[in-house]
């Protein structure tokens, strides 16, 4: 019989679901993936808050609640807390209700929806990335229709931010054009930019008139202070200009399969924040209609309950003071073995991933040689890492260093 698909060709490999194939298939009992996004325990567990636990134990005691719809935009009490969050409390953009939020599917969701957005309202339809960034960045704005070209951002022989190189290109970059900036914790470098450089770099965006999509991944994770890691987000929202914030609950959260963020847009005004609304409601009908409620629901029951919010604040601040202790340990086990090299920027950089400076054939010896997996770029999970694996990681780092140079 016919195949309506013959014709269909294999999609080209996918380089991160490539090394997580590998590393599922891997038989070895000490196999280690260290390719992932996501948070583990001490233990190497994936880890439920107790926050989350409490909230969801509230969710299901309340009689109260059913599973109808959610509005197109969401659970309104979830869009004004989550707004807060990033913005601050005397959001003078909130008072003046310029901002827009609206419940999206994560991050990757709420980038999405922003897409779509821009593609069929922003003038101009370029879009600039970092280089290196997220691997799905260029995959959303491309699949939106957007041009997606890059800026330099980071420099391999310092291991640290190519600020001038940044700075050069977004100053090149055309007035109107779009462009995307993570608000902390970069994925996948592991390097912010400072303050005093976020204000150049604020400077610069607002000169050419580019407009800043930020993607807000790690709120909390980074420094383990929530309102630290808005500070370059609120630089942009503060000085009255416009900016749309993609926003996700899965790091800071561990609400990786709740699929709960939200999609924010500072506008200039009231009137055109309405505007912006009801064209937002226009791409989220035909794309999935509703959003879920149950991941909505657990965030908006601890960022509203003053007791669950504390004892979030609390755990957060635990799983960054954790990786900030893996980095630690995993640049003492590197001196202690003699790598050669300059290993003081795993802690230098920051948030979940460290771009090791490894190249592709001494990861592809790791994974063969120590059963340890990250992705080809040298991007490595710190957060997948516990005090039980450093040395087994830092063996594999000597060894491909000294015998894959």
């Amino acid at each position: 019989m016919d195949s309506s698909f013959s014709s269909i060709v294999p999609a080209p490999q996918d380089p991160i679901l490539t090394v997580y194939f590998a590393s599922r298939d891997d038989p070895s009992p000490v196999k280690l993936n260290l390719s992932g996004g996501s948070y583990r325990s001490e233990e190497g567990k994936p880890l439920v808050l107790q926050a989350v636990r409490r909230a969801e134990q509230q969710l299901a005691n309340d009689m109260s609640r059913d599973k109808d719809y959610l509005p197109l935009d969401g659970l309104a009490k979830f869009n004004k807390l989550s707004a807060k969050l990033i913005l601050g409390d005397e959001s003078s953009a909130v008072k003046e209700n310029r901002v827009v939020t609206i419940q999206c599917l994560s991050g990757t969701g709420s980038l999405r929806v922003g897409a779509e957005f821009l593609a069929k309202h922003n003038q101009e339809r370029v879009i600039f990335v970092s280089n290196p960034t997220w691997g799905n960045h260029p995959n959303i704005f491309s699949l939106a229709g957007m041009s997606v070209e890059y800026y330099r951002y980071y420099d391999p022989k310092t291991r640290g931010l190519d600020f001038k190189g940044m700075l050069e290109d977004l100053g090149a970059a055309p007035s109107g054009a779009i462009v995307v900036l993570q608000a902390c914790a970069h994925n996948p470098t592991g390097v912010d930019p400072t303050l005093k450089q976020w204000e150049q770099i604020r400077q610069v965006v607002r000169s050419k008139s580019l407009l800043p999509f930020f993607d807000n991944a790690y709120q909390g994770f980074a420094s383990g202070d929530l309102e630290s890691d808005a500070q370059a987000v609120r630089m942009f929202v503060n000085d009255g200009g416009e900016c749309l914030i993609a926003q996700s609950f899965a790091k800071n959260m561990g609400l990786y399969g709740e699929r709960i963020g939200a999609l924010t847009i500072v506008c200039t005004s009231e009137d055109v924040a309405r505007k912006v609304k009801s064209q937002l409601l226009l791409v989220v009908r035909p794309m999935y209609l509703s959003p879920p409620i149950h991941g909505a629901s657990i965030v908006t029951t601890i960022l509203k309950n003053s007791d669950m919010y504390n004892d979030w604040t609390v755990e957060l601040k635990g799983m960054a003071n954790r990786i900030l202790s893996m980095r630690k340990q995993l640049n003492e086990a590197l001196q202690a073995r003699g790598t050669p090299g300059d290993w003081s920027h795993i802690i230098r950089q920051i948030g979940m991933f460290s771009f090791t400076g490894l190249n592709e054939k001494q990861v592809r010896f790791i994974a063969k040689e120590y059963h340890i997996y990250m992705n080809y770029d040298g991007r490595v999970s710190i957060a997948g890492l516990s005090s039980k694996t450093v040395s087994q990681l830092a063996d594999a780092i000597h060894a491909a260093v000294t015998r894959m140079a």
